[in-house]
């Protein structure tokens, strides 16, 4: 079952169908990736600023400054905070929050079309 890893912990308090909804629930959701480093001040406003936003996607944050991260700081160190939507990139710097929306509304209406 494939299930976000931030998940896993408190899943297995549920039953396995349980889970398995949960976890599809949060698969259908977009991806928000935050590459991020600490500190950063900005990418702590940043993810404020996207509280209210919280359930429209699922929000994975990506420290660049692990050596598993290298090739994104190389690209990111002097851009972060960094967002992308499903894998592509969407804003630097600050949210842009009529951005975002615009993009979330982009992909309902396909998953709406796709159905």
């Amino acid at each position: 079952m494939l299930c976000l890893q931030s998940w896993t912990s408190h899943l297995t308090n549920y039953s396995k169908p349980l889970q398995r909804m949960l976890c599809e629930a949060s698969a259908k959701l977009p991806a928000l990736t935050l590459f991020t480093k600490h500190p950063c001040p900005l990418c702590e406003e940043a993810k404020m600023m996207l509280e209210p936003y919280k359930d429209k996607f699922t929000l994975e944050e990506i420290d660049i400054t692990l050596p598993n991260h290298s090739v994104w700081l190389e690209k990111y160190k002097y851009e972060i905070p960094v967002f992308h939507l499903n894998g592509k990139f969407l804003m630097k710097h600050q949210v842009d929050i009529q951005k975002l929306e615009n993009h979330l509304l982009n992909l309902e209406l396909q998953d709406e079309r796709n159905k």
